[in-house]
């Protein structure tokens, strides 16, 4: 009894970390580039794909950013601002000051992903925690 009950609390725990893991947003990069018209600044290009029913932790970007959906339906919501839910084709723009409280993909059964152009300072990280 002892065993099954240990054996069942360590498929809970393990079960759980990988929900939980499996939750954070893929994030990939596909273009940087320079803005010789603008000194220090640069275009950054990424995807960022949510599992089913996968979130991002509030944060913000220091940066303009341009969201265009490309499959699945996301919900976001900036600091102050009313929840949109995104199809493809559908944009997105968050600016240097703006707080995304909410960043999560609106299906619990079908993947999520939307691209991203960034004007940010160069060198700069792309996503910072918020509160």
């Amino acid at each position: 009894m002892t065993i099954k009950l240990v054996a069942l609390v360590l498929l809970c725990l393990t079960t759980g970390t990988a929900v939980a893991q499996a939750q954070e947003p893929k994030v990939t990069p596909h273009m940087s580039k320079d803005l010789p018209e603008a000194p220090g600044r640069e275009a950054l290009m990424i995807t960022v794909e949510h599992a089913p029913g996968g979130s991002s932790a509030i944060h913000r970007h220091n940066a303009h950013a341009f969201v265009y959906v490309l499959e699945g339906s996301v919900v976001m919501q900036l600091k102050g601002g009313q929840q949109v839910t995104l199809t493809p084709g559908q944009s997105f723009y968050e600016g240097p000051d703006d707080v995304h409280v909410v960043d999560r993909n609106a299906s619990g059964t079908q993947p999520a992903k939307f691209l991203v152009v960034l004007i940010k300072d160069k060198g700069a990280p792309a996503v910072v925690p918020a509160q």
